[in-house]
């Protein structure tokens, strides 16, 4: 090994260990449990994928938990999705992450939706969709033995107006002590992100859709 290879070697261990010592010492500072409210947002792919990631592994930490889809459910004919296991209606259509998450016992699963608000064009219908996917996630919200609530798009309900921003945070704020939220969609409220814990916005760099290419199983679906 030639001498500039190890020096830089051994520049590269001491900074790895100034900042083990960094990292070490927010841990150490790090002593509060609390649940937490979780917040994913933006333009980009990802959202609802990385909430039901959080949720399989809160699985496998052997905790509960609860799932409510506020949009999605139903589709339009140009996309292919496997059906329901629990049809609701005509055109009403399950996700590969619905059909994976109902295996389980300690999850209860509610898709409430009507589809996207384009499919619909119905602000009437979708407003009630939203008011009896709220009511299922209250029930969630109020109860200790469900450690993990998830609340798939419902930025985008409270970006039309279809339920009552403070009544959401009047219930956010009221939630179990140790219960852990998480509430995705694009446009989240300013109000929600403040009593937020964490905040995280996906961006959006490039999309296989606007290259022509459909949703695809395992991926959008």
């Amino acid at each position: 090994m030639s001498v500039d290879e190890t020096n830089r070697n051994a520049r590269h261990a001491a900074r790895m260990q100034r900042k083990k010592a960094v990292v070490n010492e927010k841990i150490a500072q790090a002593t509060q449990e609390k649940g937490l409210i979780l917040i994913l947002t933006g333009n980009g792919k990802g959202k609802s994928s990385s909430g039901f990631g959080m949720a399989a592994r809160a699985l496998g930490h052997g905790m509960r938990v609860g799932i409510v889809q506020f949009i999605k459910g139903a589709t339009g004919p140009s996309v292919a999705r496997a059906p329901r296991l629990d049809p609701i209606g005509e055109g009403s259509y399950s996700t590969g992450e619905e059909a994976f998450f109902r295996r389980f016992p300690e999850v209860e699963y509610h898709v409430m939706g009507e589809g996207f608000t384009w499919e619909t064009q119905d602000r009437e219908r979708d407003i009630q969709a939203a008011r009896a996917a709220w009511e299922k996630a209250l029930v969630l919200l109020r109860s200790p033995a469900i450690h993990l609530v998830l609340l798939d798009e419902l930025n985008i309900v409270l970006k039309y107006g279809y339920l009552s921003l403070d009544e959401v945070i009047g219930a956010l704020n009221g939630k179990p002590p140790m219960q852990h939220v998480i509430v995705t969609g694009r446009s989240v409220k300013p109000e929600l992100v403040a009593i937020a814990d964490t905040v995280s916005e996906v961006m959006d760099v490039k999309h296989a859709f606007r290259a022509g290419i459909r949703a695809q199983k395992g991926i959008e679906l």
